[in-house]
């Protein structure tokens, strides 16, 4: 016989709907309308024509964990961190030498850790 698992109040801040999961379904169409498009952040087809570029360039992983094993075993890139944290509108959103390639799992890490919210509001 399956368990099924105890329901949780909502996490916004003076919500107490009970749900499976995460936000209740009003709370997180209330932050999805907050949020933005990717597009409205500047990740249009001018992103997309960069990031295919530099992709192409830099093929495989240059974060610090994967800089460090030797290079044929170093995993293949499938993302550009932008290393200013700033993303394409930012004022070298399409500079190169503000660019960083990187495997999903490495920049999620990566994004945890540097944006407000993330990994390091918790390590303070």
């Amino acid at each position: 016989m399956a368990r099924r698992k105890a329901l949780q109040v909502c996490p916004t801040p003076g919500c107490h709907t009970l749900t499976a999961h995460g936000r209740c379904p009003s709370c997180q169409a209330s932050a999805s309308s907050l949020r933005g498009s990717a597009r409205a952040k500047g990740y249009d087809s001018r992103w997309e024509r960069t990031r295919e570029a530099y992709l192409r360039a830099n093929p495989y992983c240059a974060c610090g964990d994967c800089m460090l094993l030797p290079a044929l075993l170093r995993p293949v890139a499938t993302e550009v961190n932008h290393i200013d944290g700033l993303g394409p509108n930012g004022p070298r959103g399409h500079d190169w030498t503000n660019l960083q390639a990187m495997t999903k799992a490495c920049h999620s890490r990566h994004t945890a850790r540097e944006q407000p919210g993330g990994w390091n509001d918790r390590e303070r």
